[in-house]
């Protein structure tokens, strides 16, 4: 874990509080506020790439340690009909590990078959890596590890899947997203949350 960000050389673009307004949710549905997506780069590996493999960074903005037994990451396309996190990978089974308060989990994604330098060392890394779009997607952070089966879109997610999602983030074109989706990205763009998470 870190306490500060230690992946650079990705043009970032940042996203404002406006654009990731909270999903909104019932009070019988709690959602941790604390672990939350701070960053994501889908453009590993793909020409001009700063860095061989994708990457999802979460952060704990929270006062306390948080752990992320039974989370998961979960990738679904921006605008297609298949599910979030439809099938191994597309959802990264998070480890029982505990992440300091303002602290930051590297999770590290699918590899392009291109350029790049090695990400620093992640503290996750995924046997079935995600491959996400470098341009458009959603990424979830899901209390869970079971598929979300659901897409936003054609397949809209019912309350009970909705309160399994902590955090998400659309890029691009994405149909589903908390607020605005964030602008498309490319293989030298990341997104990243304002504010560090």
């Amino acid at each position: 874990m870190r306490f500060r960000r230690t992946v650079t050389g990705v043009a970032l673009t940042t996203l404002s509080a406006g654009l990731l307004a909270t999903i909104p949710l019932s009070a019988a549905q709690a959602v941790s506020a604390d672990l939350v997506i701070s960053q994501v780069y889908g453009g590993g590996g793909n020409t001009g790439a700063p860095y061989t493999h994708d990457f999802v960074e979460i952060y704990n903005r929270g006062p306390l340690p948080a752990s992320t037994a039974g989370l998961s990451i979960q990738y679904g396309s921006a605008t297609g009909t298949g599910n979030i996190g439809a099938n191994s990978g597309q959802l990264t089974e998070l480890p029982a590990l505990t992440v300091p308060s303002g602290g930051y989990l590297l999770v590290q994604e699918g590899a392009g078959a291109g350029s790049g330098s090695a990400l620093p060392a992640a503290d996750v890394v995924d046997p079935t890596p995600i491959g996400m779009s470098g341009t458009e997607g959603k990424v979830a952070l899901v209390r869970g590890t079971d598929g979300l089966g659901c897409n936003g879109g054609s397949a809209p997610c019912s309350d009970t899947q909705r309160a399994s999602i902590i955090d998400l983030l659309g890029y691009g074109g994405a149909n589903f997203a908390e607020g605005s989706a964030a602008p498309r990205l490319s293989n030298t763009t990341a997104a990243l949350r304002a504010a560090g998470g």
